[in-house]
This record gives C-alpha cells, structure tokens and sequence, in this order.
C-alpha cells in the first residue's frame, strides 16, 4: 500500500496488485463506520490498473485500520465455519 494524499479528513491510498474483492470488502466494511462520510475506490484500467481507495471521515486513516480489522475477523470466522463443514 502506497499512501497518496493524507489529509486530517481525506485519504487516499494506492493498493497495489489487489482487485475488486479486498477492495469492495474494505470500502464495505468503512462505510459500517458513523464517523465515515464516504469511501470508495476506482481502477483506472480493468488489465494493468492498481484499485484507489478514497476515503473522507473523521479520522481516515483510524478507519481504514479498524476496517482492515474487521475484515481479517470475518475472513477468519468465515473459514472456521467452512472448516466446519
């Protein structure tokens, strides 16, 4: 991850050599954040492009933490479940 701009109540962030699932994910699980006003992402170009995760909150950077959190919680209690099976 390459961090592009970070501001007090705006982040951008670079991640490189992810796709539409982490990223979707992780713009999913920001959003689940009151003090987040908006987050998204884009790809530039769908073969060579690197997914741009923006996000605008109270503290960007806090959030992007927690979410990534979050989602490594849920990964591991969905495999423990399919494990199961």
């Amino acid at each position: 991850m390459e961090i592009i701009t970070n501001k007090r109540y705006e982040m951008e962030v670079l991640i490189e050599g992810e796709t539409h699932t982490l990223c979707n994910a992780i713009r999913k699980i920001i959003m689940e954040d009151k003090t987040v006003k908006s987050a998204a992402y884009a790809i530039e170009h769908p073969i060579v492009g690197e997914p741009k995760l923006y996000i605008k909150a109270k503290s960007p950077k806090k959030s992007l933490k927690a979410a990534a959190e979050t989602l490594k919680e849920r990964s591991e209690e969905f495999k423990s479940l399919v494990e199961k099976i």
